[in-house]
């Protein structure tokens, strides 16, 4: 690596995922300082953007609100410097479940059946059986996700949900396997598959380290494979995204996928599955790092790939 970089790394933040957000941004900032750049750590305050002077390039390492809604792309975008991942319109969609679903829907992406409610007072929706899934519409790495395994469980679980949204998602609880596809400019990356070893993939089995295993690539026919990862990539395009995200993908029973959720600035920690994916792919953690902010110059017009 010859170009020295003045970067700025953005992490931390207001969401209810600050504290994977920091552990995120402390390893990217790590592995871009192992390559010679100078890395600044900005932890930002919504609506009083502050960086340093000197900086050529922002590495967005947040996540959940003001990271993934399109909030600090949009701040970004005014001040004219360029940034890793997606652009505010397509983060915006793909932090909204319900706009991610219908842009899935729109395009042809398997994606599982739902329906929105708005009030803890909600009734239970005709067009869904037990069992099921409540999440917020607009929050990640599984804040506020709530299993319905009976319909005496609704309320309480539709209430639980709402304490991180005003709005819930609700949906057809897929049986089968769980898988991710992170996608790098285009390509869809190896499949990952997740077996946490207690329990769901909440967000503690997800960011506890040896809570769950995961294997990749993912032990699949080719058939399959080729399936989830064509699925994960429609979802990409349907909601606008760019240069890379990941996508959380259910295989059904027959080999068939379901597009959960687009993930625009997926977590970079030490038990975080785009890194994963990309090791599998033969790209360490620190070129997938640097390739992350070749992207953003490139698209700036400041280098070429």
């Amino acid at each position: 690596m010859s170009i020295v970089l003045n970067i700025t790394v953005l992490l931390g933040g207001p969401s209810a995922e600050r504290e994977v957000s920091l552990r995120t941004g402390s390893a990217v900032a790590k592995a871009l300082r192992s390559l010679g750049h100078l890395v600044n750590e900005v932890d930002p305050v919504p609506g009083n953007l502050v960086l340093p002077a000197e900086t050529e390039v922002v590495f967005l390492a947040l996540h959940g609100t003001y990271g993934e809604d399109g909030l600090v792309q949009r701040e970004l975008d005014l001040l004219g410097v360029p940034y890793t991942g997606c652009d505010a319109v397509a983060s915006r969609i793909a932090f909204d479940k319900v706009l991610t679903k219908l842009a899935c829907l729109r395009d042809g992406v398997p994606t599982a059946n739902f329906a929105v409610l708005h009030s803890a007072e909600s009734p239970w929706p005709a067009s869904l059986s037990v069992p099921a899934i409540i999440k917020p519409v607009r929050q990640g790495s599984s804040v506020g996700l709530q299993f319905v395994d009976t319909k005496e469980q609704f309320s309480k679980a539709l209430a639980a949900s709402l304490e991180h949204d005003t709005e819930a998602l609700m949906e057809e609880r897929i049986v089968g396997r769980e898988t991710t596809v992170a996608i790098l400019e285009g390509v869809a990356l190896p499949v990952v598959e997740i077996r946490p070893k207690q329990g769901s993939y909440d967000y503690e089995n997800k960011y506890t380290a040896g809570a769950t295993e995961y294997f990749c690539p993912a032990d699949f026919l080719p058939e399959t494979t080729l399936a989830i990862q064509r699925a994960a990539l429609g979802a990409f395009k349907a909601v606008g995204a760019r240069d890379y995200a990941r996508v959380d993908v259910m295989v059904r029973s027959d080999g068939s996928p379901v597009v959960l959720e687009v993930n625009t600035l997926p977590g970079m920690t030490g038990t975080s599955l785009l890194p994963k994916a990309a090791a599998a792919h033969g790209l360490a953690y620190a070129a997938l790092c640097q390739r992350m902010v070749d992207l953003a110059l490139t698209r700036a017009g400041r280098r070429e790939v």
